[in-house]
């Protein structure tokens, strides 16, 4: 995967005034967009700007916050670019993971666990063992 050239200028939403400030942000953005998938099964884009949506303030403060989906570019983006890796695929209900991007989420998340259990043992009581 590879941020696209806009990515430097882009602004995450309309309330934001600057865009990221880490570099690596895009990455960031793919990386928790694979775990919503993992968690929340077939999702659409629709489902996704309202995870990253923000709240907008409207007025000088006596009206109440309301809600704003986040801009559907980046979103968009990320996903094309996880279908071209085969870690995402198209259905009827939204975009799933694939087998590929299942247990590639497993084996990350199983060698964090492992690493977290070596610098403190006392963690390993709250992960579960490996299924045989």
């Amino acid at each position: 995967m590879r941020p696209p050239v806009w990515s430097i200028y882009v602004k995450t939403g309309a309330n934001k005034d600057k865009p990221p400030m880490r570099e690596d942000w895009w990455y960031i953005r793919a990386a928790s967009i694979l775990r919503r998938l993992y968690l929340d099964g077939p999702v659409g884009l629709s489902r996704l700007r309202t995870y990253y949506g923000y709240r907008a303030k409207i007025g000088s403060g006596a009206r109440r916050e309301h809600t704003r989906k986040a801009g559907g570019a980046i979103i968009r983006k990320i996903l094309h670019q996880l279908e071209q890796a085969g870690l995402v695929a198209r259905t009827k209900r939204g975009r799933a993971l694939t087998p590929e991007g299942r247990s590639l989420i497993d084996k990350i998340a199983a060698k964090i666990a492992k690493d977290l259990v070596k610098a403190r043992p006392e963690l390993a009581k709250y992960i579960a063992p490996p299924k045989e």
